[in-house]
């Protein structure tokens, strides 16, 4: 179940959670994802410290996703995908879109004995 966010009211949403987690893509096409405390301002996610390997996989690849997890089982994730760019130590990411996500509710309960 998703529930679009609109850019503007990005920082509200954001203020409900503690931290999020920074996914990249490295140059063999795996994901990679860094715990990082993002804030936004005018606009811009910034992040103050980045890794060596994030930062080569934003070199090659900008395009990133921030996920945000829930805070209790049963609550939305926020996702935000953007472009990122380096600017000296810190890292600058112009969201392209956000969402609030969560599992859609089972039709019936799971049968004992199964995942």
């Amino acid at each position: 179940m998703s529930i679009p966010v609109a850019l503007p009211s990005l920082a509200e949403v954001m203020a409900r959670y503690a931290f999020a987690y920074l996914l990249t893509g490295s140059e063999r096409g795996a994901p990679r994802a860094v715990a990082v405390v993002p804030r936004l301002e005018g606009g811009i996610l910034l992040i103050d410290a980045i890794g060596h390997r994030t930062r080569e996989n934003l070199v090659a690849r900008p395009e990133v996703g921030l996920v945000w997890p829930p805070g209790a089982p049963g609550e939305y994730s926020l996702i935000v995908d953007g472009l990122a760019a380096l600017d000296g130590g810190k890292l600058r990411i112009a969201p392209s879109r956000a969402v609030l996500h969560r599992p859609g509710r089972r039709s019936e309960p799971p049968k004992s004995g199964t995942c």
